[in-house]
């Protein structure tokens, strides 16, 4: 678990004076959010700034679905005034278990302490059926939806929102850090959109469902996924399936996440010829990748280097 003291590690030494600021104020803090995911406690302190105290429960080198309530996890979430997750079941596997255990009434679902971000946007492969032979299948769809910067933008407003009500002697504090945020962020949006031009339509290889909403904003076009079954490891006659599907449909790129084992990718980008691109896909996920915009800055320099684009 990522601790105030620690934070600084998730965000790296690029983020060192934000993040030596926030644990200052720890003194003067009024909300304590435990974040599920770095994206979310990267945003918690983007719209909170000293007014808010944040933990990240996994760090971007571990799988968001499969973590253990540890007991000083278990602690954070007992002393929590705000819960922020993804959601969409992405946390199925531990969150019900830490959120029991915690004893605190106020993060329970229902209650203003616990915030979903997947509830607030747009679902991408939402499934007609429910069938567990399948994989990793999530009922209310793919919850990795912190891929797409346009949600950030929607979570933010949502978060913030959030935040107002938990802490209302504050609340036009949050909102203008809010307004401030939203400013910066659509800028950065436009200008991401204006590098991204070459992306759209390229044929690209994913090694987990991890990248619908990437590939939603970008325009990258999905040909082919290395695992069997969502969660399921690929097999070496699997990643000989894909090679000779490539043959057919070619691919520009095979793209994996940060926390995801490489090999799979890299197997496949010596048979086949083309760039294992592995991505932040969260906040510390690479050095370059400390806060949410350098994320994106990051996420689009790799794509567009393995694409062979002028930045």
């Amino acid at each position: 678990m990522k601790t105030m003291k620690k934070r600084h590690v998730l965000f790296s030494l690029a983020a060192l004076p934000l993040a030596l600021l926030a644990g200052q104020a720890q003194a003067q803090a009024h909300v304590k959010v435990l974040a599920c995911e770095p994206e979310w406690g990267a945003l918690a302190l983007e719209l909170g700034g000293p007014l808010v105290d944040v933990a990240v429960a996994t760090s971007a080198r571990q799988d968001p679905h499969q973590i253990q309530a540890k007991p000083s996890l278990i602690a954070r979430a007992r002393n929590a005034h705000l819960l922020a997750c993804t959601g969409a079941e992405l946390e199925a596997g531990w969150l019900p278990l830490l959120l029991q255990q915690s004893g605190n009434a106020a993060i329970q679902p229902g209650k203003p302490g616990y915030f979903e971000a997947a509830a607030v946007v747009r679902k991408l492969e939402v499934p007609t059926q429910l069938d567990r032979a399948q994989g990793d299948v999530h009922a209310a769809g793919n919850p990795h939806i912190q891929t797409d910067p346009r949600n950030i933008a929607l979570v933010a407003t949502a978060l913030s929102a959030r935040l107002q009500q938990i802490d209302a002697a504050h609340a036009t504090d949050y909102a203008q850090r809010e307004r401030a945020f939203s400013q910066r962020w659509q800028q950065a949006l436009a200008r991401w959109n204006a590098q991204a031009a070459p992306l759209k339509g390229l044929p690209v290889v994913s090694q987990h469902k991890g990248f619908p909403y990437l590939y939603d904003w970008l325009g990258l076009k999905e040909v082919a996924v290395l695992e069997p079954k969502p969660g399921v490891e690929p097999s070496v006659a699997q990643l000989q399936a894909v090679q000779g599907a490539l043959k057919a449909t070619p691919a520009k790129m095979i793209l994996h996440a940060a926390y995801q084992d490489p090999r799979p990718s890299d197997w496949l980008s010596g048979q086949a010829g083309i760039p294992s691109v592995k991505l932040p896909f969260t906040v510390g996920g690479s050095d370059a990748a400390y806060d949410l915009f350098s994320l994106f800055d990051d996420t689009l320099a790799r794509l567009l280097a393995a694409a062979g684009a002028k930045r």
